[in-house]
């Protein structure tokens, strides 16, 4: 891998984490459309630390004090029924499917998973839930000539359930295409909750699955096409462009819908069966080679 290579796919990586339109696909198809080698899942993961980091630093001061209140509701300094402490306990909860499916179906992730047919396809369809899941909370938000507005629900409201549901959410987005932020924020909304909630939790619980993922696969960083100094590159770049992202998004969706990441997820899934079915683009664009 060149440093154009990982500068460009750092800037990919760090403008796609946050936005529902998964940042392992667009690293898949930018190496493919610009006929490179496909930076692969290791790449990915570390790559992913970076803009982790900028989820630490942006979400510093809720972070620290969940950590508080759940260590100390291990010692009984703080009572168990805590928010905080509860948090703690969700994250750990909703972390538990991402862990045992990555396991599970690495060799699965590493190789078929990145068609890039079966990512049109998942490109599509999670667009369609993510427009489905948005109209349903602009309904309950705006209400209409027959309804009512309807609160919808604050993290305060998170139970063991409901943080399953997003920690399985969140262990489709092991194939390329889902998106992890587009299916727990759609898992959130469907369950109804705000569109900030059901956002802030989708980044808290990426926290321990996405930090745990980027070191397992450091062991593989030097081999192949997937080299330390690129590497490293790549993932400073995606913290600091990450970080711009995350801090724009948060203010997007307090007022904005997700409906133009629904039509560009459609849009793009369309365009690359197209281009698949036209011999353009090989389903296994960029996979052969070290």
């Amino acid at each position: 891998m060149s440093w154009l290579e990982s500068f460009i796919l750092g800037l990919v990586q760090g403008l796609t984490e946050f936005l529902p339109i998964s940042s392992s696909a667009h690293l898949r198809l930018t190496a493919a459309f610009a006929g490179w080698h496909d930076p692969g899942a290791a790449f990915t993961a570390i790559t992913q630390i970076g803009t982790e980091a900028a989820v630490l630093i942006y979400f510093r001061k809720d972070i620290a004090r969940i950590l508080s209140a759940w260590f100390g509701s291990l010692f009984g300094k703080v009572p168990r029924s805590d928010h905080d402490a509860q948090m703690g306990w969700l994250v750990i909860v909703g972390s538990i499917p991402i862990g045992v499916l990555g396991v599970t179906f690495k060799d699965q992730i590493e190789g078929p998973f990145r068609d890039l047919r079966l990512i049109a396809t998942t490109l599509i369809v999670m667009g369609i839930v993510l427009g489905i899941a948005d109209r349903l909370a602009a309904r309950d938000e705006t209400g209409g000539r027959h309804r009512a507005v309807r609160e919808r629900k604050s993290l305060k409201e998170l139970g063991v359930r409901d943080g399953l549901i997003y920690g399985i959410c969140q262990a489709m987005a092991l194939i390329p295409g889902v998106s992890r932020s587009g299916a727990t924020i759609s898992g959130g909304l469907l369950m109804g909750y705000t569109r900030e909630a059901a956002a802030r939790y989708s980044f808290l619980l990426a926290i321990p699955a996405v930090l745990a993922s980027g070191v397992f696969e450091l062991k593989d960083a030097g081999e192949g096409h997937v080299s330390w100094g690129p590497t490293i590159f790549a993932t400073l770049i995606a913290f600091v462009v990450g970080y711009a992202v995350i801090a724009w998004f948060m203010r997007f969706i307090t007022t904005k819908s997700f409906m133009p990441f629904v039509i560009y997820r459609i849009a793009l899934g369309v365009l690359l069966f197209v281009l698949v079915s036209m011999g353009v683009l090989s389903p296994h664009a960029g996979e052969s080679g070290g």
